[in-house]
């Protein structure tokens, strides 16, 4: 004789309502947490934190160990700050922005500003936090952001800046690569313009320390290109020593 099937046992009594509703809140609860928990993870990372990435990803193109300070922005950026009238302002090498806030500050209805960044992280962080809440509010400065080495910017055909500030690491480029930007930079500018960029103090001297023969050899090269430069350029210098590590900032006239 066949056997009867089989069928699950359903407990009798009611049902604690209580209890499924206590699991319930919990599970909710934790899906809450943990998907409350990935979007904390995701938050951009703060200025110092993106900065110490890319220094870690691509110390060549970055070359600091901290942003440049305040005090070393105000510096870079005293001249176009003091300009009177419509000005053309170039960027080249912002990072995270610590000269692009000063000179954000500076623009008036008619003004623009081009900012050239090579590294795709900075350039987006850039967007995001600078410069689009910049042209909500001041839709009359006109404000580009182009992702590009400088070599490559398409900048020409701009009609020349007033002002460029450079950030580039110069000290860890080949020293013909270092006479190139120079050159394309001082041709950029309009006549009577300036270019202000920056170096670490006595940064050659350390470096040379702890580099070899050919190395030493690269960073006097560099040197002499900046001589050279101030010579031609009524180049003036200015010590920042609330930078890490003091810096000096360098402006030189077209």
């Amino acid at each position: 004789m066949p056997s009867s099937p089989r069928t699950s046992r359903v407990p009798s009594g009611p049902v604690n309502r209580s209890s499924a509703r206590t699991a319930t809140g919990k599970a909710t609860g934790a899906a809450n947490r943990t998907a409350g928990d990935r979007g904390r993870s995701e938050k951009p990372l703060s200025g110092l934190g993106a900065f110490l990435k890319q220094v870690i990803k691509n110390n060549k193109h970055t070359g600091a160990v901290f942003p440049s300070s305040p005090g070393l922005a105000r510096a870079m950026t005293r001249s176009l700050r003091a300009h009177v009238g419509p000005k053309r302002l170039l960027e080249v090498g912002p990072g995270t922005g610590p000269f692009t806030k000063f000179m954000l500050k500076s623009l008036k209805a008619g003004d623009e500003l081009h900012i050239v960044e090579i590294n795709p992280e900075f350039a987006q962080r850039l967007e995001e936090t600078l410069l689009q809440p910049f042209r909500e509010t001041n839709p009359r400065a006109a404000v580009k952001l182009h992702q590009s080495a400088i070599e490559k910017a398409a900048l020409d055909d701009l009609g020349g800046f007033d002002y460029i500030v450079c950030g580039l690491p110069f000290n860890n480029f080949p020293p013909p690569l270092v006479r190139s930007i120079f050159r394309q930079l001082m041709e950029l500018l309009k006549p009577g313009g300036e270019l202000a960029y920056f170096e670490y103090a006595a940064v050659r001297v350390m470096k040379g320390a702890v580099v070899g023969d050919e190395g030493r050899k690269k960073l006097k090269s560099i040197g002499q290109v900046g001589e050279v430069l101030r010579k031609r350029h009524k180049g003036k210098r200015e010590l920042v020593w609330s930078n890490v590590p003091p810096a000096v900032a360098v402006r030189l006239t077209r």
